[in-house]
């Protein structure tokens, strides 16, 4: 069980900023499409089925995107060493040279690059072996599975998406908006001191700007609610 916990921790760590940014993206878009509908609905019921269906969807799309940008990203590493393995086997001069460019641009000495070069070949890995630790370390977030990146994904963007909606599950429309506001503006505060951490921003501006694209989102969503109603 420590060991599955173990793993469960570091794939979120891994997953953080897909977490923030689905919890987002999710509350920002269903508020927007609650608050234009809980004006123009008659009924509690309208509202939820419709925010339900819309969380539900956003939170699929936003899934397959981020396991395709995690798999070209896992694809690109491997590639690159591939590409290494490659080179060092049919041209060991020009991996060698690629490896003397990059020592010397980073300051090395003629000396020391030398002597990076002669333990390098000496070790199993060789010369790409070298090459592709000079990359640096990989990023936990590269190195995280696909799927666990989109599943994570998935249940951030759907949990945020469901706290704008459930108040219309449990009370009447009008009881409802207001519910819903009041516990979506307090997790877009927390998503926004999410945001400041993952970027290393200020806080104060992050939760801000989360606030108020929610804000712009709910305007446009009760203007074309209102629109709706009165043309349609």
């Amino acid at each position: 069980m420590s060991g599955a916990l173990a793993r469960l921790k570091a794939s979120f760590r891994a997953s953080f900023g897909d977490v923030v940014f689905g919890m987002e993206d999710g509350a920002v878009s269903i508020f927007g499409l609650v608050f234009g509908l809980a004006h123009a609905a008659e009924t509690s019921g309208d509202v939820l089925l419709a925010g339900a269906t819309g969380a539900a969807a956003a939170a699929v799309s936003m899934a397959a995107g981020v396991w395709l940008d995690a798999s070209s990203a896992r694809d690109a590493e491997r590639a690159a060493a591939r590409r290494y393995a490659m080179l060092a086997g049919q041209d060991p001069g020009r991996c060698e040279a690629e490896i003397r460019e990059r020592l010397a641009a980073a300051g090395t000495p003629e000396p020391g690059i030398a002597a990076i070069l002669t333990t390098a070949a000496a070790r199993d890995g060789g010369l790409a072996g070298l090459a592709v630790a000079m990359r640096g370390a990989p990023d936990p977030a590269i190195a995280q599975s696909p799927g666990a990146h989109a599943l994570w994904m998935f249940l951030a963007d759907l949990v945020a998406g469901a706290v704008p909606v459930l108040p219309f599950a449990l009370l009447p429309i009008a009881d409802a908006r207001w519910l819903s506001i009041a516990i979506t503006a307090i997790l877009l505060v927390l998503l926004g001191i999410g945001r400041g951490v993952v970027a290393e921003r200020a806080i104060a501006r992050s939760v801000v700007e989360t606030v108020g694209v929610a804000a712009a989102a709910a305007l446009g969503g009760l203007l074309i609610g209102q629109a709706v109603t009165r043309f349609v």
